[in-house]
C-alpha cells in the first residue's frame, strides 16, 4: 500500500540541502529554516484558499501581518541616529553599527 505524500512536503533536493546545512549550522539554525519553509508553505496554501471572490479577504494584508518585511536599511540608519541622540549608544558603538549598515545591500 502506498502512503500518500502531504500537500505540503519540501522536494528532496531541499531536504538533502537542509540535511548539509546540518553538518555545518547548528541545529537551531536548520530547524528555523525548515520552520519557516513550512509555515510560508502553510501561509500561501491558506491565501490561495482565501481567493474566493465570496469570502471578501484581502490576501495581501494576511501576507503582511503574518510576514513582515525587515526593516529597510535607512529606517535602521535613521533608528540608530535616533538612538545615538538620545544617548543609547556610545559614539564607537553607533560608528560600528553604521559602518555595517551601509555596507548592506538596498532592498526596498
Amino acid at each position: 500500500m502506498k502512503q500518500q505524500q502531504h500537500p505540503i512536503t519540501p522536494p528532496p533536493e531541499l531536504v538533502q540541502q537542509w540535511a548539509d546545512q546540518l553538518q555545518f549550522l547548528k541545529e537551531e539554525v536548520v530547524f528555523t529554516e525548515i520552520a519557516q519553509w513550512s509555515a510560508d508553505q502553510e501561509l500561501e496554501a491558506c491565501c490561495e484558499w482565501l481567493q474566493d471572490p465570496d469570502l471578501n479577504v484581502d490576501t495581501y494584508k494576511l501576507r503582511a501581518a503574518r510576514r513582515p518585511k525587515p526593516p529597510s536599511k535607512q529606517e535602521a540608519l535613521d533608528e540608530l541616529y535616533i538612538s545615538f541622540d538620545r544617548g543609547y549608544l556610545k559614539e564607537g558603538a553607533a560608528d560600528t553599527i553604521r559602518r555595517a549598515l551601509e555596507q548592506l545591500p538596498d532592498h526596498e
